[in-house]
């Protein structure tokens, strides 16, 4: 299923209909309001109602700011320095049709001028945007974010009218249909921020570049500089962030969605993906999740004491999984236990959740705490908030029925605007216009208590700097701070202000890099290299400063200002933070060095080696082993110094890594050219008695090198059952990847040997025996569990043996119901004819043609009433979900990878899964395509792309993830159909379809919780 929710044609149709009757009264009037295109199944509580459902954290209050007319679909906002909120209302976003329409978004100015906490005015700024994601002030206008462009609109003199047309800033970002870039805010250092989504490769530059000059991004967090022009990623990976502040001190933090949804934004980072891979290839391991927990049950609450709808963990846990718009609160208005806390609008469970940020390790965990505010309006669809002048906290109520805004179309005449303070509580004052202040006066903001006027200030003096303005009074006060404030935070208010105008040099933060707090000398690491490559009197001090540093966080910063040195540079500052013991398995700090050195470990092998020597970081050693075994057979093989330091290395640790780093570089290679020595060290490593996780490794490269430990000894130890499960199966795939002389007469004898007999089956099919169809074909009523599902599955790469496959369910040797939608699809995209003609015949109901799919829908919405699922098993839904989900997607801890993960999901409502599952290939990313791979040998596999080397690429299966020799590929080909197969429930009786989508919609597991054997 996709993260979204494909667009189905019925939607389309509807959608289409609707637009076109409002066709000819926009094309008349200009003024009419966009149409709405959106069902309304649940009624449309007005504004006061909706208000009065709102519960809040005792100490605080809620209050109605604006709603409908005054504000329609706000998806963004900001505020100017007089204090008036800005909104960016989106009636483009992500549906079918509007741009047809020539419908557009607006930015508009709304004004509290009494200020009793509701707006009186609403002034329309600008109404010709489209796909309008979010606004930001400064330097004399408005940057607004309307894929594929970033636009600014001048407004020298404030007046709340355009000076002219919109500029284009940048562009090449892709107006995909749902994780557009969005996410425009101004960093402490002067970079305006953004953030991008997975479904699209954006490649960015100023309008004219070439696209050798443009910046790839895929999803994470992206800036620019306003005078340097500069666009570059901050980092890499998650799903959708949307939603993204920096805290006390200065540490920027995003939301997201799907996977875990707290992220700390280290520049240079590079985090785990919701699907795909990077776009940097090689990286081997990425960095999780910040937070030590997700807002959705994972599983472990007892079925049978939860009601349907929303379980009670998933309530007690957050809500779900979707966030949307995030915020630090620094606004001096709510009680100061809620200063400096992350809060997050949860989408699924209509509330605010919160998260306390503690370091810890080498960086920060988030800690949930409980929400503070909750929503019972079902339309309720928070998307922003942020706190103004006062210190309130305002909440944007995109306010729809569907989970992403656009699913079922889009109600564009509904939108509210709430207000979150504490009557009790500290209330800062504006008074004017903040542009109107001194430079001094300016400079004194800098200790406000809220963190509003700190920002506005610092923008503004960022902006007198650009202009060229004599800030020297300003600067002098700013120093003043500097040296004399002992609280921190505002240190380092002062120190950003200093950096946006000009007032700090690199001899002062290299000054600094000694300062007795850790945030004051991480800042100082990252201002020094804020411009890109640092000079060389700098690059000395931080190399200095890697040697002595104790701190995790510095040491983190300093790992990311690697990949702004020279690449021969990088490793001695590498070797020095890597022997830091304490931090030798923290979450982060190994994998930001590792990226800080990758890609100049295959340029400076020798350096390489000497950080495998020393490091106390074991995944560092594991992964520059590895990529130094990649080179194996080159020139600059480095592969016979990895064998020096198994044989000098005391450290058995050490040892391990370095021959798992190896392994893993050869890991589906057929050979590969033996080191000098290999045989020599690999007997003495057997003699030395140093236990089967590490001789399995041995095994492994001994296979592939071709020499080493005697091959019928490995033959021996894959046959013994006494043997440890796991090294006989790594064992034997490498057999049969080498193809192995006698390699085939173990394969068969495996075949009743239930641990191995999966792996045998495959390694039939890869060896290529003649005669294995009709061996496996006879072999599978006696074969257990999931060798089963092997043959199946290796029967359908090739047209002859799929033929075999066909004519054995017609046979009923095997059954047909074991060749599932996905296998089916595989063998008709081989081509053969024979083939297709045949799975017509036995299985008449591939394919459906897209009547038959509306057909369906309209059928199964009637039969999954509330009462037919509330009578349906549950049990046997589960089984189903097994057979027909489990092997890509994961619910309640059951499941795989390769989807994804269903658990926090809106599963309650039934449409937006039904039109998933029955429409997967409507609209789906590059990275779920089918990517079709044929073999040397004729056989021909499908699946999702995976992480690619020179040497070799991985294609991920519901069955298995497969290393292939690219050598062995003859064809590859992308197609734009979903992974997950069309026609998924079409064999099942509505019975099953009903205990089916029970079970996806149930709040929890079963008691006791499935296993394989059922």
């Amino acid at each position: 299923m996709s993260p979204r929710g494909p667009v189905h044609p019925y939607r389309r149709f509807r959608a289409a209909v609707a637009l076109a009757f409002f066709a000819l009264l926009h094309a008349l009037s200009p003024a009419a309001d966009a149409p709405n295109t959106q069902e309304e199944t649940i009624p449309l509580l007005s504004p006061q109602k909706a208000l009065a459902g709102v519960r809040v954290a005792g100490e605080l209050r809620a209050s109605l700011f604006a709603a409908e007319p005054d504000v329609r679909q706000p998806i963004a906002m900001t505020f100017d320095t007089r204090g008036r909120l800005w909104v960016a209302e989106c009636d483009t976003y992500a549906e079918d049709g509007a741009f047809d329409l020539k419908l557009h978004d607006r930015i508009v100015i709304l004004e509290d001028r009494d200020g009793d906490g509701r707006a009186e005015t609403r002034t329309v700024f600008w109404d010709q945007a489209q796909r309008l994601t979010s606004i930001e002030m400064g330097f004399g206008g408005v940057w607004a974010m309307c894929t594929p462009e970033l636009l600014f609109i001048p407004d020298a003199d404030s007046d709340g009218r355009p000076d002219g047309e919109p500029v284009v800033v940048l562009d090449g970002f892709v107006p995909c249909g749902h994780t557009l870039a969005n996410g425009l805010r101004w960093g402490p250092d002067g970079w305006l921020y953004g953030r991008h989504g997975i479904q699209g490769t954006s490649r960015v530059g100023a309008p004219g570049t070439d696209d050798d000059g443009r910046v790839p991004i895929n999803c994470g967090i992206w800036r620019y500089h306003p005078q340097r022009k500069t666009f570059e990623v901050v980092s890499h990976g998650t799903t959708n962030p949307w939603g993204m502040d920096w805290n006390d001190h200065g540490e920027l933090f995003f939301i997201n969605t799907v996977i875990g949804h707290l992220w700390h934004a280290i520049p240079g980072a590079h985090f785990r993906r919701m699907y795909g891979e990077d776009l940097r290839p090689g990286l081997y391991e990425r960095i999780e999740q910040a937070a030590d927990h997700v807002h959705w049950d994972e599983g472990k609450e007892d079925w049978t004491a939860q009601a349907k709808g929303m379980s009670g963990g998933t309530d007690h846990a957050g809500g779900g999984h979707a966030h949307v718009g995030m915020m630090f609160y620094l606004g001096g208005n709510w009680p100061e236990h809620f200063r400096d806390g992350l809060f997050t609008l949860n989408l699924h469970g209509r509330r605010i959740n919160h998260d306390h940020i503690i370091r810890e390790g080498a960086t920060y965990t988030g800690k949930h705490r409980p929400d503070v505010a909750f929503w019972d309006d079902k339309w309720f669809r928070g998307i922003e908030l942020g706190y103004g002048p006062d210190g309130g906290v305002f909440v944007l109520d995109w306010s729809d029925i569907g989970e992403c805004h656009e699913a079922d179309g889009l109600h564009r005449t509904s939108g509210r605007i709430y207000k979150i303070d504490a009557p009790s509580g500290a209330r800062s004052v504006l008074e004017g216009d903040l542009a109107d202040r001194s430079d001094s006066e300016l400079a004194d903001l800098q200790l406000h208590p809220n963190e509003w006027f700190v920002r506005q200030a610092r923008r503004v003096l960022h902006e007198r700097a650009a202009g060229g303005r004599d800030l020297s009074a300003a600067r002098a006060k700013l120093h003043g701070l500097l040296e004399t404030q002992t609280d921190i935070p505002r240190k380092l208010r002062a120190l950003w202000a200093l950096h946006v105008t000009g007032g700090v040099g690199d001899g002062e933060l290299v000054a600094m890099l000694r300062h007795g707090n850790e945030h004051l000398r991480a800042w100082a690491v990252r201002l020094l290299v804020d411009g890109g490559q640092p000079t060389g009197e700098v690059r000395v001090a931080l190399a200095g400063l890697a040697e002595t540093e104790e701190s995790g966080l510095v040491l983190t910063y300093l790992a990311s200002a690697l990949q702004r040195f020279p690449a021969a540079e990088r490793f001695a500052m590498a070797a020095s933070i890597s022997r830091h013991d304490v931090f030798a398995d923290d979450r982060v700090l190994p994998l930001m060095v590792w990226y800080g050195i990758e890609e100049a470990v295959s340029e400076h092998p020798a350096l390489a080696l000497d950080l495998v020597k020393t490091s106390r970081m074991p995944r560092l050693v594991r992964h520059v082993s590895r990529r130094l075994t990649e080179a194996i057979g080159q020139p600059n093989d480095r592969v016979a110094g990895l064998l020096d330091i198994i044989r000098s290395s005391e450290d058995l640790a050490r040892v391990s890594e370095v021959l798992a780093g190896m392994a893993a570089a050869v890991r589906g290679w057929s050979e590969a050219p033996a080191p000098a020595g290999w045989a020599e060290l690999a007997d003495h490593l057997q003699r030395a008695a140093i236990g089967d996780p590490l001789l399995s490794l041995v095994r492994e490269l001994s296979i592939v090198f071709g020499e080493g430990l005697d091959r019928q000894e490995i033959f021996r130890h894959v046959l013994d059952p006494e043997a440890a499960a796991e090294s006989r199966r790594q064992a034997l795939r490498s057999l049969a990847a080498s193809r192995a002389t006698g390699i085939g007469a173990v394969l068969e004898r495996l075949l009743d040997d239930p641990a191995l007999v999966e792996e045998a089956v495959r390694g039939l099919a890869a060896v290529d025996l003649p005669h294995y169809a009709p061996l496996l074909v006879e072999s599978y009523p006696r074969i257990d569990g999931s060798g089963k599902d092997a043959v199946v599955e290796v029967l359908a790469t090739r047209a002859d043996t799929a033929l075999r496959l066909i004519d054995a369910v017609e046979r009923g040797t095997i059954p047909a119901g074991e060749v599932d939608t996905f296998l089916l699809r595989q063998m008709q995209l081989g081509g053969d004819q024979r083939v297709i003609k045949r799975i017509a015949q036995a299985w008449p109901e591939q394919p459906l043609i897209a009547e038959d799919k509306l057909r369906n829908i309209t059928r199964l919405r009637g039969r999954l009433t509330p009462e037919a699922l509330a009578s349906a098993s549950l049990a046997e839904g589960q089984i189903l979900y097994g057979r027909l989900c489990g092997q890509c997607h994961k619910l309640f801890g059951n499941g795989g990878d390769i989807g994804p993960e269903l658990t926090g999901g809106q599963r309650a409502e039934l449409g937006y899964w039904l039109e998933n599952i029955l429409d997967p290939s409507a609209v789906i990313p590059e990275n779920y395509q089918v990517t079709v791979v044929t073999l040397d040998d004729g056989r021909q596999l499908s699946g999702m792309l995976g992480e690619e080397t020179p040497r070799t690429l991985t294609l991920k299966t519901p069955g298995e993830r497969l290393v292939l020799e690219r050598k062995r590929v003859a064809s590859l080909e992308r197609l734009p159909i979903s992974l997950m197969p069309e026609g998924l429930i079409d064999g099942l009786n509505d019975a099953e379809v009903v205990n089916l989508s029970a079970y996806l919609m149930s709040p929890g597991p079963l008691e006791p919780d499935f296993s394989e054997e059922d």
